[in-house]
């Protein structure tokens, strides 16, 4: 079996909001190849985006007509290269012009160089991060892992940004209540394992204030952090364990074989986003599933429409 064929309602659920909420302008830079223009074409069909093609125009238009891909009624803005496809994608954001931006067939490197170069890009106080939402064959909603994609040694201060990115996110997508764990190998705290002694800082941190809008506890092992019977067998007694919706991996590492894991050894899908940025940003695979890749581009979809709604507030 393969498990790209297994059916994620979540996904579908996220979809449909996202239709409803109605379209975003999405720049997408460097889409030169099939993959990335498949992706593209597929979320403008079902009315997600409105996406402007940043990148050389014959060679975008020589991989459509290959592909049988129509793309003639989609604007193309012109560059030389992937490098210039990068910086000119994020200029379209500057411009107003584009409420998100998404990776083409260009290295995700280049284009987060062009995110976050200090006169230019898009960096906000928040730290940039990645968060997974992953549809889980057996789980009635979705799992938010953090972050498997961006910060690869976090520190304490990182992780704070990681883990309110991700609460954030956990709002707009209506987890009620947001449910963040901590992980690490244990769930005790020990001097050996500094991971630990974060899940801790960070606990208290969200006690203080200085963390809002979930319930965190940690440190958490994976399995008590999902599993209620794991939970109980430990003694872990707060409204987390064993009920996480949220979970934070202690590094990079950790968190990609988590998330890899769950996609390759259980079925799930796992839908990419960057936070932190003036924009979201969608991070496509060449080796995502069609409803992982629409899937992101539905999330992206609805923080847009959530910002958009927020300055609004605010103006």
């Amino acid at each position: 079996m393969t498990v790209t064929q297994i059916p994620h309602p979540n996904y579908d659920r996220l979809i449909d909001a996202a239709r409803k909420s109605g379209h975003v302008t999405v720049a997408v830079a460097h889409p030169c190849d099939r993959s990335a223009l498949e992706g593209v074409l597929d979320a403008t069909r079902l009315g997600l985006i409105a996406p402007i093609l940043v990148g050389p125009a014959a060679r975008i238009r020589q991989v459509a007509d290959e592909a049988g891909l129509d793309i003639a009624g989609l604007p193309i803005e012109d560059t030389p290269h992937s490098h210039a496809s990068a910086a000119r994608a994020v200029e379209l954001v500057h411009e107003g012009r584009a409420a998100v931006l998404m990776k083409g067939s260009l290295h995700t490197d280049e284009l987060m160089g062009a995110v976050v170069a200090t006169a230019t890009g898009l960096r906000t106080a928040r730290r940039l991060s990645h968060c997974f939402v992953m549809d889980v064959p057996g789980r009635s909603d979705p799992l938010i892992i953090t972050d498997a994609a961006v910060n690869i040694v976090p520190t304490l201060t990182d992780k704070v940004d990681i883990v309110q990115n991700a609460i954030d996110l956990a709002h707009v997508l209506r987890f009620d209540p947001v449910l963040v764990a901590i992980l690490a190998a244990v769930e005790t705290v020990s001097a050996k394992m500094p991971s630990t002694i974060d899940a801790a800082a960070l606990c208290k941190m969200a006690d203080r204030g200085q963390i809002t809008g979930a319930i965190l506890d940690g440190p958490l092992a994976m399995d008590n952090a999902i599993d209620p019977h794991a939970a109980a067998i430990k003694h872990l007694v707060s409204p987390v364990a064993g009920r996480a919706n949220v979970l934070v991996a202690p590094d990079l590492e950790a968190g990609n074989m988590l998330a890899k894991s769950l996609s390759f050894m259980a079925g799930a899908a796992a839908a990419g986003i960057v936070l932190g940025a003036r924009v979201p940003i969608v991070l496509t695979s060449r080796a995502d599933t069609v409803s992982a890749r629409l899937a992101s581009c539905a999330v992206a979809v609805l923080v847009a429409h959530d910002r958009l709604r927020s300055a609004n507030v605010v103006a």
